[in-house]
């Protein structure tokens, strides 16, 4: 092959083996890079499901964490709601007894003396 080449060349056997060796080179390089872009080409989809997987899943954690805060919300609102209405219930209950004191003491026959008596004492032992 090489004598054949070298008649095509003028007979310079130098200018074959140079054909041949440039030949071979640019087969190789061919190869190397089909292969090489064919391996690029599978990790670029590789790593683009594997990054879509990523982002997909981070999607379901952020929306799985806002359910949670949300729900969290709502139960530390209720729990509020319950303690305002057991302190709201707590104060009317604390105003009635006042007022029922207060009547207690307008009824009371010794209300006007400068000392106090045990009905008077009991009361104020009630308010604390």
């Amino acid at each position: 092959m090489i004598s054949v080449l070298a008649k095509l060349l003028g007979g310079s056997s130098l200018a074959a083996y140079a054909v041949v060796g440039l030949l071979s080179a640019g087969a190789l390089a061919s190869a190397y890079w089909y292969i090489d872009h064919r391996g690029y080409a599978r990790a670029e989809a590789y790593y683009e499901a594997k990054i879509a997987a990523t982002k997909a899943a981070a999607a379901t954690a952020s929306l799985r964490e806002i359910e949670r805060q949300d729900a969290a919300n709502n139960a530390a609102k209720q729990a509020e709601a319950r303690s305002v209405a057991e302190m709201q219930a707590a104060s009317q209950s604390l105003e009635n007894r006042t007022v029922e004191l207060q009547r207690e003491a307008d009824l009371d026959p010794a209300a006007g003396k400068p000392a106090l008596g045990a009905s008077s004492v009991r009361r104020i032992n009630e308010v604390r």
